[in-house]
């Protein structure tokens, strides 16, 4: 044989073998030096035997109580959404499975050339190996520090990408079956992430080798601890305690009912307007949102402008609210308006309207018109509230006829269990609300932050089964709201068409549960005057954003925009909150003002009332 370079035999396998070599190269480095010594040893046995131990214990306290796993942790549930979504897919069709492996041989070729190990035999590149994919799951430089990780990580991306435009190419699908089937595609490729594998992930390995295994015991504790209370975990349960260090702003609860309890804010100025505000939150969630804590509180905030704010504090559902409907809660919010134009001897309020919460306020304000009632409410201000569903966002993906009898054969009881709603919209921003946690919490084994809006995102309210099927099906399936006379309230038929009342509009530039482009559509039902304001950031972010933190930015538009699209086209930005323009045009409602006595001082001198702030239907569970 001459001289002149490998035989074809060496040149077959010489790339492979160089591969093969980077693909073990992280754990033959993690398992190299000295042998692992007697009291290593020792410790990898216990953390052995501890992992065994939770999980036997575990087990036992399933087979006595095999109930207490909530429906939706239910393994066998995920698996069937799999499956029904493998048979919709044409992955498995052997010209589409020829193209991937082409399309990811060549993928390996030029990420194994960043490491020398391609088959050009180039040498390797100099400064960190420059990936065709970025996804910030794989930021680490770990997961670049090895071509082993690249591989695998990049692997994945192409395969979630390729998957991905699948859907978008399948023929014969409808509009919404498409947006279903694109939604269960990336719950199921975030799911597979080799970010979410011990085995797979290099900062979890590296983790494992530091701590001897300690991280997965710590890990195992969470993830029982999880299973048992049937919810995800995204902070330190025990950090917070209501009106200690959330929802404290001082205030009384000055009525109640089955439904809710109404909480007046103590005054802060001498004088304020004399038209109070209510806000009524959404009832698929706690009302302190408004109220974490003094620096972040929209109830502070305003109590501090000289408003007189009243909130309403819902009560989680449970059996005795079986029969409770729509109709209870738009009765519900006149009950409060009634109830707060008594005590403070005013002809008519403010009122907010936030998230589903805003979507009944919309209808009550129908129906005070067809009563003649409309002198009731002085203005109405919606937060991130829907009332056409026709382009709800990702939410619809929940409603077809198998989601709403899934749903309804979970509240046998009469109510929903509020953990099903958290996992839903969870499920929403999954790589930001589950798995994220599920990597740091179980498998990295760290602890919980303690962060005051993740303590109110896990704090859950149940839902009446029946008001919820009515929410779901009439509103977000059908959408009925937006048809005059569609449906009625109270014996009341309700068209929006009608409502002139004063508006002010606030959606979320980027918010994924009440897209602005369905918040914006509140501009084409209601005749009155309307303000439209488009804030920076979310569903939460976009709201909760005090002017002292100088964050995001919002938008206004003095014209007569007729879509979004020309909204933004003419916008004038604003930085920082929304805040202050909000109040300047509440005032311009009614800039009356009156001495903050009597009672509007909750809880003073002959006003009896029921109980401190923040109450205790805020408290249930």
């Amino acid at each position: 044989m001459t001289d002149d370079g490998p035989d074809p035999f060496t040149n077959m396998f010489e790339a492979p073998a160089k591969f093969a070599r980077a693909l073990f190269a992280p754990l033959a480095e993690a398992s190299s030096g000295a042998p692992l010594s007697a009291e290593d040893m020792q410790h990898w046995t216990e953390v052995g035997a501890k992992l065994q131990g939770l999980w036997l214990q575990y087990q036992t306290e399933q087979l006595a109580n095999p109930q207490a796993l909530a429906p939706y942790f239910d393994p066998s549930r995920w698996m069937r959404m799999a499956e029904d979504w493998y048979r919709q897919m044409p992955i498995a069709d052997p010209a589409q499975q020829q193209a991937l492996m082409q399309e990811g041989m060549a993928l390996w070729q030029q990420v194994l050339g960043q490491y020398g190990l391609g088959a050009d035999g180039q040498p390797e590149a100099e400064g960190d190996p420059d990936l065709p994919r970025k996804d910030r799951r794989f930021a680490d430089p770990r997961w670049r520090a090895h071509p082993a990780y690249a591989l695998i990580h990049q692997t994945y991306l192409f395969l979630a990408e390729r998957v991905a435009e699948m859907v978008d190419r399948m023929e014969g699908l409808s509009d919404d079956k498409r947006e279903q089937l694109r939604f269960t595609t990336r719950a199921i490729t975030e799911a597979a992430s080799p970010s979410n594998f011990p085995l797979l992930n290099p900062v979890v390995m590296e983790r494992t080798l530091e701590t001897r295994g300690d991280n997965l015991v710590r890990g195992m504790e969470h993830l029982l601890a999880d299973l048992r209370r049937g919810q995800l975990s995204h902070t330190d349960a025990n950090a917070f305690t209501l009106g200690e260090n959330i929802a404290v702003t001082p205030g009384k609860v000055v009525h109640e009912t089955p439904l809710y309890q109404l909480i007046q804010y103590s005054p802060s100025a001498e004088e304020v307007l004399e038209v109070p505000l209510v806000i009524f939150p959404p009832w698929i969630n706690r009302f302190y949102i408004l109220d974490l804590n003094a620096k972040k509180s929209f109830v502070r905030w305003a109590v501090e402008q000289g408003v007189t704010v009243f909130m309403v504090s819902w009560k989680s559902a449970d059996a005795s609210m079986k029969d409770v409907i729509w109709d209870d809660y738009v009765r519900g919010q006149i009950d409060a308006i009634d109830h707060i134009r008594e005590r403070l001897d005013v002809p008519s309020v403010h009122t907010i309207g936030y998230c589903v919460a805003g979507t009944t306020l919309a209808a009550t304000l129908a129906l005070l018109h067809r009563r003649g009632e409309q002198g009731k409410v002085k203005s109405a201000t919606f937060f991130t509230a829907q009332v056409d569903f026709e382009k709800a966002g990702e939410l619809l993906n929940f409603v077809d006829d198998q989601q709403l009898g899934m749903v309804k054969a979970m509240s046998a009881e009469g109510y929903l269990d509020g953990r099903y709603m958290a996992a839903t919209f969870n499920l929403l921003r999954g790589t930001d609300l589950i798995w994220n946690y599920v990597v740091n919490n179980y498998l990295l084994g760290e602890d919980y932050p303690a962060f005051d809006l993740l303590h109110w995102n896990g704090d859950v309210t149940n839902l009446p089964a029946k008001w919820h099927q009515q929410y779901l099906r009439d509103l977000y399936r059908d959408n009925k709201l937006v048809e005059a006379d569609a449906l009625s309230v109270d014996n009341t038929p309700i068209d929006l068409g009608i409502v002139e009342t004063p508006t002010y509009v606030q959606a979320g530039k980027e918010d994924h549960i009440a897209p602005a482009e369905s918040v914006w559509k509140i501009t084409e039902h209601f005749k009155g005057p309307l303000k439209f304001v488009l804030a920076g950031s979310g569903h939460i972010a976009g709201v909760v954003n005090p002017p002292e933190a100088g964050k995001y930015q919002y938008w206004t538009n003095e014209g007569t925009p007729r879509t979004l699209t020309e909204f933004r086209e003419g916008a004038e930005e604003h930085p920082g909150s929304w805040w202050p323009d909000w109040i300047d045009w509440l005032r311009e409602q009614d800039e009356e003002t009156v001495p903050a006595k009597g009672k509007r001082k909750p809880g003073g001198k002959g006003d009896k009332v029921i109980e401190d702030a923040p109450g205790r239907y805020v408290a249930t569970r």
